[in-house]
């Protein structure tokens, strides 16, 4: 019997409230160095990973300079590695923690800090990292657990393989262990058969969405599903589900129009943000086509993610040696909700 994932709560990233209004966009800070993770503290600011350099910033919720509250010590950043995702503990209140997932020098892992300094605690190690593929991406869902994207490191073969982290999904407790209700028991593997996910986003019925990214012909976004088998490297984009043994992707674009990476959900609206596709591609989660917004208006579009307030926060990527540098960036933009 396959796990059921629980409907959300307080501790998720479900957004049910109102859309974002996508033309009044402010900057709410700019001249950082490669933004990748982005987390928010129960009071509304931000915290913002940089790749190259393992700073973790802090951004007032409203806008303003950034300043440094933490370095993720041993980060070693080459290709698409270095400090990738950030996670708020959803008790952070009580536990203060923050966790990162980074390139090591002999792997990706993940630790548990608190701002201001003391401890770095390894909390799960061993994903094999390369010059591509790291993955990068964790999360906190609705049920508390924490959710881990990786990439396959180049070895497409470890996506299909069950007793490899890479090109998965993982699913941990706050301490590192596989969470209880996994589809195989003291594994912490969640779904297989991904090439490389950067983004993981619940709509507010708890269904978890990822976007990933494809090799020479289609990017996906799919609905994840506990124990459900994605096909790389076997398939790429829809194809033969083998009598039901690979699931398809719900959404599907060619490389040049995205290269995906973050994801969020605000209303019934999935928000991908595309590298080379330098756009903002909404996904209707109630029917309807994907359709880009904010083309070539920023750049290439790494992070996207919903604060505290409902506003969806947006960072740029063009200081990571893909794109166009533009006067300021990298910047991250904040697009309000229409209600607020």
């Amino acid at each position: 019997m396959k796990p059921q994932v629980p409907p959300p709560t307080a501790t998720g990233q479900s957004q049910a409230g109102a859309e974002p209004d996508l033309g009044a966009g402010e900057e709410v800070t700019r001249d950082i160095e490669v933004p990748w993770g982005l987390a928010f503290l129960p009071g509304g600011d931000a915290l913002v990973a940089e790749r190259e350099t393992g700073n973790v910033l802090q951004v007032p919720a409203r806008g303003g300079d950034a300043k440094e509250v933490a370095q993720v010590n041993g980060v070693q950043a080459a290709g698409e590695g270095g400090l990738l995702g950030l996670a708020v503990s959803p008790n952070y209140e009580q536990d203060s923690y923050v966790f990162a997932y980074f390139t090591a020098e002999s792997d990706n892992r993940i630790v548990r800090f608190k701002l201001g300094g003391g401890d770095q605690e390894v909390m799960f190690s061993g994903i094999i990292k390369a010059a591509y593929h790291n993955g990068g991406r964790i999360a906190f869902g609705p049920d508390g657990f924490l959710y881990v994207a990786t990439g396959d490191a180049g070895t497409a073969g470890s996506s299909q393989d069950p007793a490899s982290p890479n090109g998965k999904i993982l699913r941990l407790t706050a301490d590192g262990k596989p969470a209880p209700g996994n589809p195989t028991a003291g594994s912490p593997v969640f779904s297989l058969g991904h090439r490389n996910v950067q983004g993981l986003a619940w709509d507010a019925r708890g269904r978890l969405f990822a976007p990933e990214f494809g090799q020479n012909t289609y990017d996906e976004v799919n609905l994840i599903e506990p124990g459900k088998n994605y096909g790389w490297p076997v398939v790429e984009g829809n194809g033969d589900t083998e009598n039901g043994k690979f699931t398809n992707p719900m959404v599907t674009w060619s490389t040049a129009e995205s290269s995906p990476s973050g994801a969020a959900i605000a209303g019934n609206t999935l928000y991908v943000a595309a590298l080379r596709g330098e756009r903002l591609w909404t996904v209707p989660l109630n029917g309807g086509a994907p359709k880009p917004e904010l083309q070539g208006k920023y750049g290439r579009i790494r992070t996207v993610a919903v604060a505290p307030d409902g506003a969806l926060w947006v960072t740029t990527s063009n200081r990571d040696g893909r794109g166009d540098v533009r006067d300021g960036d990298d910047r991250i933009i904040r697009y309000p909700a229409r209600n607020s």
